[in-house]
């Protein structure tokens, strides 16, 4: 057994096996009777508000709460599994813990990857991810999630890429204090931790992958009057595939995240400030060199009347090498649903520009997409990313009734300079860009049902697929790619 599954397993171990405390079963009821006073004379408890069950929140665990159990008999509130989500070790159920987990996998199919008519793959790759949350009183707090990432053969270009696998390792694990102040609370968090900040264009864990994405850092929290602030520092921690994730010592990530969910009704806001410091050289168009960059940005969104609207937009600056750095980026959606209509039909429109750069070497106009969900914008295929692109996407959803949703959403991409490379959803280039090269990319289409079995059980199936433009035409192979995926997910 390798050193990295032994102290896993044994971490564990120690969390799901922490012993029930007898207060469970010892809790009053009113034919019990209390400090020794005649049954007769025990008064049946006062009823409690009805129980609202926190949804599950298969990017964010961590943001779960379930103390709305306490105080309440947990087998007769509606899941079997909600004796684990509350297990109090005193009699006022100040000291608690939860327990919790997901097991996903998912087929995948390939034809013609990045267009070339060679390379069809088909795989399956499935994770297990495991937590406990104990509560120390509402001032002290540890959390502790595990995550088994595995995958079969992958006969593409990259081959088992650190998206695809991580064996037995630890996801997150940090401790968080917690302190009043004013009228609201500071949270001082410290320990590996996941970030998911707004809608994850630029900073999230990247749930669509096999192994999430971590960093190991502190972080500090302040919650008021509807605000939430959250001001970080962090070091990347790599997926080391077969070995303990460890931070690289070369990227760190920063910055002061606000968000407010109605400061002016309806309208929800986001600023932030993110920093990112690389001490080893990456390449942008020629250019190359460690990297400082800076992004400033914010984002407005709201629903009224069927109507919902989102607008984000940031700018970055700093360096690469001895070149300066001016990127930026904007993304913009406006939908309707017809809430009384049958299938509750949704339609709605994009549009979402990432500048490029407008000649090789010097200066950076390329937009750095940092640490994104790429997956949930671009298309699904996953051929496009946020850089040096223009994509226009009209898109239509429906609900047969509460367990199945369907969408079709369609992309037209276009490069916004056309002497900057084509990137893809992992920042990776795709095709180099040249002088005189066309900026029409291709356009893609992607269909998504989701089928919900109930809290606990879901199945979902897409096909995508992407024809190509007349740059791609010009720059190598240009087959049309398909792709194809089967998951099911199941969480408690």
């Amino acid at each position: 057994m390798t050193p990295k599954l032994s102290s896993l397993l044994l971490l564990l171990t120690l969390v799901f096996s922490l012993p029930l405390p007898s207060v469970i079963a010892a809790e009053p009821t009113a034919s019990a009777p209390v400090n020794g006073s005649d049954p007769k004379e025990v008064k049946a408890p006062a009823s409690k508000p009805e129980f609202k069950r926190p949804p599950y929140n298969p990017v964010s665990r961590w943001k779960e709460d379930w103390s709305g159990l306490r105080g309440r008999d947990r087998n007769t509130t509606g899941d079997a599994f909600d004796p684990l989500k509350f297990i109090p070790f005193n009699e006022d159920g100040s000291i608690w813990l939860s327990l919790g987990g997901g097991l996903r996998g998912r087929l995948e199919h390939f034809s013609n990857f990045n267009f070339n008519p060679s390379l069809d793959a088909t795989y399956f790759l499935y994770h297990l991810l495991l937590h406990g949350d104990l509560h120390i009183t509402k001032f002290v707090r540890v959390y502790i999630e595990g995550i088994d990432a595995q995958h079969s053969e992958r006969n593409l270009p990259g081959g088992l890429r650190a998206t695809d696998v991580n064996s037995a390792d630890l996801n997150q694990a940090f401790l968080d204090l917690n302190f009043p102040v004013a009228d609201g609370t500071l949270t001082l968090r410290g320990g590996r931790q996941s970030f998911a900040f707004g809608k994850q264009r630029l900073v999230s864990p990247l749930p669509w992958g096999n192994a999430y994405r971590h960093w190991d850092g502190v972080t500090a929290i302040v919650e008021s009057h509807g605000w939430n602030a959250t001001g970080f520092w962090s070091e990347f921690a790599p997926v080391d595939k077969y070995d303990f994730d460890e931070p690289d010592g070369q990227t760190k990530l920063f910055g002061l995240y606000v968000t407010h969910g109605k400061p002016v009704d309806p309208l929800a806001l986001d600023v932030y400030f993110l920093g990112l410091d690389k001490n080893d050289p990456v390449t942008f168009n020629r250019t190359t060199g460690d990297e400082e960059r800076y992004t400033i940005g914010g984002r407005v969104f709201g629903a009224f009347h069927g109507f919902d609207y989102e607008v984000e937009n940031a700018y970055q600056f700093g360096s690469v090498g001895s070149g300066d750095v001016s990127a930026w980026m904007l993304a913009t959606e406006a939908g309707y649903t017809c809430k009384n209509a049958p299938l509750a039909p949704r339609l709605w429109l994009g549009f979402d520009y990432a500048s490029g750069d407008d000649g090789a070497g010097g200066d950076v106009g390329t937009f750095n997409q940092l640490f994104p969900l790429g997956h949930a914008y671009f298309g699904y295929a996953d051929v496009i990313g946020r850089q040096n692109i223009v994509d226009i996407h009209p898109g239509f959803s429906v609900k047969v009734g509460e367990k199945l949703t369907a969408k079709t959403e369609g992309h037209f991409f276009w490069r916004a300079e056309a002497a900057d490379a084509l990137y893809n959803a992992g920042g990776g280039v795709v095709r180099p860009g040249a002088p005189g090269t066309s900026t029409e990319v291709g356009s893609e289409v992607d269909v998504v049902a989701n089928y919900k079995f109930g809290r606990h059980l879901d199945l979902e199936l897409g096909y995508s697929h992407f024809f190509p433009g007349n740059f791609i035409k010009q720059t190598g192979p240009d087959e049309d790619i398909d792709f194809f995926y089967l998951q099911t997910q199941f969480y408690f």
